[in-house]
């Protein structure tokens, strides 16, 4: 063996890291590509944009929800889903009453207005998460049940998020207050 060049298990270790890496990085880029809303979801800032405040609880006829109902059950679920990841000590509200607001329309403008913001930081900090290098996406949440991971969670929020907004556009479009345009 030439003394002047690396050991060949030394220079595929090298390699398989560097490869490791490009991985990890692509993973993390695709999953906040889908948090963010990219691709064909819609974001839940394109979803929010000019709704009327007057239309906040209205209840389409044949439709379940309002859009109050809706933003509540997406924050409330995102932020059971994060506290989860991060907190051993969270407890979840049971299920399914605690994941649903109670009325159809937001109890006022600061309640409307507080919630659009617990949503949106608590989708930053979610991506925060998956964005952090020091995170290992696919290692068991040690507080966790049934090896559930930082990714499997990332994703739930993603999917559960795009199903949502995607009902919230039928109610909007129901109401006369949506634009494809």
């Amino acid at each position: 063996m030439r003394r002047d060049k690396e050991p060949a298990g030394e220079a595929r270790r090298s390699k398989l890291a560097a490869m490791t890496m490009q991985i990890d990085q692509r993973l993390r880029e695709h999953v906040l590509h889908l948090l963010r809303g990219g691709g064909a979801h819609l974001n839940f800032d394109q979803a929010m944009a000019g709704l009327p405040q007057h239309l906040r609880g209205a209840k389409p006829a044949g439709i379940p929800h309002s859009p109050w109902r809706l933003l509540e059950h997406m924050r409330i679920c995102q932020w059971d889903i994060l506290n989860y990841c991060v907190d051993p000590d969270h407890v979840s509200p049971a299920f399914p009453k605690g994941y649903w607001p109670r009325e159809d329309g937001p109890p006022s403008d600061e309640a409307w207005a507080n919630s659009v913001a617990a949503f949106q930081a608590d989708l930053q900090a979610m991506q925060d998460l998956v964005a952090d290098a020091n995170v290992d996406l696919l290692a068991p949440i040690p507080h966790g049940q049934d090896d559930h991971t930082i990714l499997r969670e990332a994703l739930l929020v993603a999917d559960h998020n795009a199903y949502h907004l995607g009902q919230l556009v039928v109610v909007r479009r129901a109401l006369g207050a949506w634009s494809d345009g």
